[in-house]
């Protein structure tokens, strides 16, 4: 769904598959008061924001000269930032597999005009969204997470809220 100036607001990211979602959708559940609904949990690589035809065109283009690893990926430490009040589940042990997938796709996505973000990227699955206060624990039972492909997906508003719309998908290649 186009945006009232023609963009599409995109962004990359690890999907689950339907057994890891479940998993996650039990820790929001836990672990939050208000859980993001379960079909949106996902683990994002590569915000977008708005991005026209001719952009999105170029994204899927640079995407596909990506030469990531299959890796696993074990999310066992709930985190949260208390400035977007925002509970999330990352891993103590970020895969190295995991930073040279985004840093690929990063450096794949500079000819398109999109530049590396300044911040340093942290791994997550947002949980939940105005959380008040939100926790800290290590050490959790851990989500394992057989990651085999990264998607580009869309953000679209619709009127019982935001759902999140695969747009295509890109194999990994085995370890």
């Amino acid at each position: 769904m186009k945006g009232a100036d023609g963009t599409r607001r995109l962004f990359f990211a690890l999907w689950p598959d339907a057994d890891v979602r479940k998993q996650l959708a039990v820790a929001a559940r836990q672990w939050t008061r208000r859980p993001v609904a379960d079909a949106n949990l996902h683990l994002t690589l590569q915000f977008l924001g708005g991005r026209t035809a001719a952009e999105l065109a170029c994204c899927r283009e640079a995407a596909g000269t990506v030469q990531g690893e299959a890796f696993e990926l074990q999310l066992d430490y709930l985190g949260g930032w208390t400035k977007p009040r925002v509970q999330w589940l990352g891993t103590s042990h970020i895969p190295p597999a995991l930073l040279q997938l985004v840093e690929q796709l990063q450096a794949a996505l500079l000819p398109c005009g999109i530049d590396a973000p300044t911040r340093r990227y942290v791994p997550h699955v947002t949980l939940s969204r105005k959380e008040k206060n939100p926790r800290v624990q290590a050490g959790l039972a851990p989500v394992c997470w057989q990651v085999e492909d990264f998607v580009l997906a869309e953000s679209v508003s619709t009127e019982q809220g935001v759902r999140y719309d695969v747009l295509q998908r890109w194999p990994l290649s085995g370890p």
